[in-house]
């Protein structure tokens, strides 16, 4: 019959000691109270928090090289496309232009995002 587990058993053989340790070690009350000040991290805290809004900011906007890609692609297309069959130029235009307001509303919607991780939290 099994009854305790091999990795239970480690952890315990692990804390205890620890404990022990803690428990023996006597600190007086004043310099808890100045540990327990000193512990205090609303200042960091506050550091954390802004940079990683920050870099989540930076992380929404990445989209905008990708939008800029894709408009890059779209023109690119736009120029082979004309190039092999110039008697289609107004149908190809127009697709190019809905490729280009799609790509660059992708964009937007990133950069938007950005803005709004930045500046409403």
């Amino acid at each position: 019959m099994y009854s305790r587990s091999p990795h239970k058993m480690y952890a315990q053989r692990l804390a205890v000691p620890i404990a022990r340790s803690l428990l023996s070690q006597r600190v007086p009350v004043a310099a808890s109270a100045a540990a327990a000040r000193a512990m205090s991290t609303s200042v960091a805290r506050r550091d954390i928090d802004s940079a990683a809004k920050y870099i989540g900011a930076g992380a929404a906007t990445v989209g905008v090289a990708g939008s800029g890609a894709g408009i890059g692609n779209v023109f690119g297309a736009l120029v082979i496309g004309y190039a092999r069959n110039p008697s289609l130029k107004q149908q190809l235009f127009s697709y190019a232009i809905l490729g280009f307001a799609l790509s660059e509303a992708m964009g937007l919607f990133c950069l938007t995002m950005g803005f709004m991780i930045l500046f409403a939290l």
